[in-house]
C-alpha cells in the first residue's frame, strides 16, 4: 500500500480502479520547404479547425456546466485570431522556408515565454492558454488524437496535468475523481471540479505505473492511497457509504427552512455566473442569488453589452428566480478579468489597479448603460445592486449622483423602471474599516472574502505557490468580518458573505454567532450549509 500527500481542490471520497490519462510530447519536426504558400494555407485550415473546436466546446461546456466555466474556450478561439500570434506563425513559414508545425510550435513557445515572465498575474495565465492552443494547432496539422483515457468502467482519473479542454471532453459518468500532479486552487480546471461536483486533488506525484490499480481519494484528509490493505478498503467502503447516505439525507432538506434548532434563521443564496446557472440555484434550492457576476457579460464579447441585451438578462433572472431576492454586482472587470475592447493597458499589479467600481466612474457611459438596465429589470422582480471594490465614501458620493442622473433619464423618457435596494461588496480592509460610515449610504452588505483576505494579508490569491500562507481563517480576516456585521445591524441594515468562506462548513457556526444575515454560495454547497445551519443550537 502507498499513501501520498497533497492538496485539496474539491471535498470527497472516491474508489475505484485508476486510470492514467497518457500524454504523447509532441515532438515536431523541422523542415525546409519551398511552397510557403501552401503551408500558410495549411496553417489556415489547421486554425480554422481549431477555432471550430474550441466554438464547439463553448457550447458543450455552456449546456453541460454554464456560461461562466465556458468563458476559457472563447478566449482561447479569440487568442487563435490575434494578428501578432498569425503574423509570427506567417514570418517563420515565408522569411525561414519552415513547414507550418514549426512555425506554430516556435510561435507558442516564444508567446508563452513572454507572457510568463510578466509580473502580471492574468498574462502569466495566458502563458499556460497560448501553449494548449498550439498543441491543438499543431495536432490537427499531424493528425494526432487528443490524449485519451481508457476508463471501460467509472475510474480515478490520475494525470500529469489536465487542461480545461481536456476536463470538458471526458465522459463525467465514467470519472470518480481528479488527482492531478500540476495545478492550483485557481485553475481553470480546478474551478470546473468543484462545479461538477466531482472531488480532486492535486501535488500528487503520479506514476503511470498506477494504471489499472485500485485507489483511494480521500481529498478531505489530503491523501491519494494506490493499493489499499484489505482493512483500509473496510474503513473506506464505510466511509463512501457514509458519505452516500449523506448526499440522500441532503436532498431531503429541499424545502426545508435555513434555521438553527433555536428557530434563527438565515438567508441562504447562491452564487451565479449567468442565466444558466440560475437553474442550477433552483435545483439545490436556494432562497435567491446571492452574487450574479454581471462580468461574465462582458467576457467573450467584441465588444460593449448594449443596455438592451443587459435589459433581457436581468428581466429574465428575475422572471426565473420568482420574487426571490436577485442581487447583481455590478461591472467587475480588471485584475484577473480582461476585455480587450476595454483597453485597459498593462500595470504592474493589477489586483490593485484599475478595475470593478474604478472603471465605472472613470466611464460612466458605460456604468449609466448597466445600471439603466438593472433599474428597467427591477421592475420584474426582486432585484437588488451591489457595488463591488468600493474603499472610500467619495467613491459612495459619485455613485449616489450617477444613480440620481440615471433615474432622472428614466423619468425625463418616461421609461419603467423600479427603484431597487442598493448595496456594496466589503472585499477591502478599507471599507470594512469605515462600515459604520458606510452602512449608512446603503441597504445592505455582502462580504467578498476571497478579496477581502487577499488585502488584509497581502497575498495573491492566484500565486499558487502562496497557498500555503493564506491563512483563510486568520483572525484579522474574521474581525474585519465582525466589525462589518456588527456595524450594519447598528444601522439597521443586514450583512452577508458572498466569497468562498460562504461554504466554509467549520466556520458556518462561528457566522452565525457572529450575527451574519446571509451566506451566498456555490449551488451545490446548499444544501449542505443548510445542513450545518439546521445542526446548530
Amino acid at each position: 500500500m502507498e499513501r501520498y500527500t497533497g492538496k485539496k481542490i474539491y471535498e470527497g471520497i472516491a474508489i475505484g480502479k485508476i486510470a492514467y490519462l497518457g500524454k504523447k510530447e509532441q515532438v515536431v519536426e523541422r523542415k525546409h520547404t519551398e511552397d510557403s504558400e501552401g503551408e500558410k494555407k495549411r496553417y489556415e485550415a489547421a486554425r480554422e479547425e481549431a477555432i471550430s473546436q474550441l466554438r464547439a466546446l463553448y457550447t458543450k461546456t455552456k449546456e453541460e456546466i454554464g456560461e461562466a466555466d465556458a468563458e476559457i474556450f472563447d478566449v482561447h478561439a479569440m487568442m487563435l485570431e490575434d494578428d501578432g500570434y498569425n503574423d509570427s506563425v506567417f514570418n517563420i513559414i515565408e522569411a525561414q522556408k519552415m513547414n507550418a508545425e514549426y512555425a506554430v510550435a516556435v510561435t507558442g513557445d516564444n508567446f508563452a515565454e513572454t507572457f510568463a515572465s510578466m509580473d502580471d498575474e492574468y498574462f502569466k495565465a495566458r502563458s499556460v492558454d497560448v501553449k494548449d492552443i498550439s498543441e491543438r494547432v499543431i495536432r490537427i496539422l499531424t493528425g494526432e488524437s487528443e490524449a485519451s483515457v481508457d476508463a471501460s468502467v467509472p475510474s480515478i482519473l490520475v494525470a500529469d496535468d489536465l487542461t480545461p479542454s481536456e476536463t470538458v471532453q471526458l465522459d463525467k459518468s465514467k470519472i470518480l475523481a481528479f488527482v492531478t500532479r500540476k495545478g492550483s486552487s485557481n485553475s481553470h480546471t480546478a474551478i470546473l471540479a468543484r462545479t461538477m461536483n466531482i472531488p480532486a486533488i492535486i501535488n500528487i506525484d503520479v506514476n503511470e505505473s498506477w494504471n489499472g490499480k485500485t485507489g483511494i481519494l480521500d481529498s478531505d484528509k489530503n491523501i491519494f492511497i494506490v493499493d489499499p490493505d484489505e482493512a483500509t478498503m473496510k474503513i473506506y467502503e464505510a466511509l463512501l457509504d457514509e458519505q452516500n447516505q449523506k448526499k440522500l439525507l441532503l436532498q431531503e432538506l429541499k424545502g426545508k427552512p435555513t434555521e438553527t434548532k433555536s428557530g434563527k434563521s438565515i438567508m441562504l443564496y447562491a452564487n451565479v455566473g449567468n442565466l444558466s446557472d440560475i437553474a442550477s440555484a433552483l435545483q439545490y434550492d436556494a432562497g435567491g442569488i446571492g452574487l450574479f457576476r454581471s462580468e461574465f457579460i462582458y467576457l467573450g464579447k467584441e465588444t460593449y453589452p448594449t443596455e438592451e441585451e443587459q435589459f433581457a438578462i436581468y428581466r429574465k433572472a428575475a422572471e426565473l428566480m420568482a420574487g426571490k431576492k436577485v442581487i447583481i454586482r455590478t461591472l467587475d472587470i480588471g485584475a484577473d478579468k480582461q476585455c480587450d475592447y476595454f483597453e485597459l493597458g498593462h500595470e504592474e499589479n493589477p489586483a490593485m489597479g484599475f478595475r470593478a467600481i474604478r472603471i465605472c466612474l472613470k466611464r460612466p457611459e458605460v456604468f449609466k448603460t448597466q445600471l439603466r438596465a438593472l433599474f428597467r429589470a427591477a421592475a420584474y422582480g426582486n432585484i437588488c445592486i451591489m457595488y463591488p471594490m468600493i474603499t472610500s465614501m467619495s467613491e459612495m458620493s459619485q455613485i449616489k449622483k450617477i444613480v440620481a442622473e440615471v433615474k432622472a433619464e428614466l423619468d425625463e423618457q418616461g421609461v419603467p423602471y423600479k427603484d431597487a435596494p442598493q448595496g456594496v461588496m466589503i472585499e477591502t480592509p478599507a471599507a470594512a474599516v469605515i462600515t459604520d460610515l458606510l452602512a449608512k449610504e446603503v441597504d445592505f452588505f455582502s462580504i467578498g472574502t476571497n478579496d477581502l483576505t487577499q488585502y488584509t494579508l497581502a497575498i495573491d490569491r492566484q500565486n499558487a505557490a502562496l497557498d500555503d500562507f493564506c491563512d483563510t481563517h486568520h483572525e484579522a480576516v474574521l474581525r474585519l468580518i465582525k466589525m462589518t456585521v456588527d456595524n450594519a445591524h447598528a444601522a439597521g441594515i443586514w450583512a452577508g458573505i458572498c466569497g468562498e468562506l460562504a461554504a466554509d462548513t467549520s466556520l458556518t457556526e462561528t457566522f452565525l454567532s457572529m450575527g451574519v444575515d446571509e451566506l451566498s454560495v456555490a449551488p451545490p454547497s446548499v444544501l449542505k450549509v443548510r445542513k450545518i445551519v439546521r445542526d446548530c443550537d
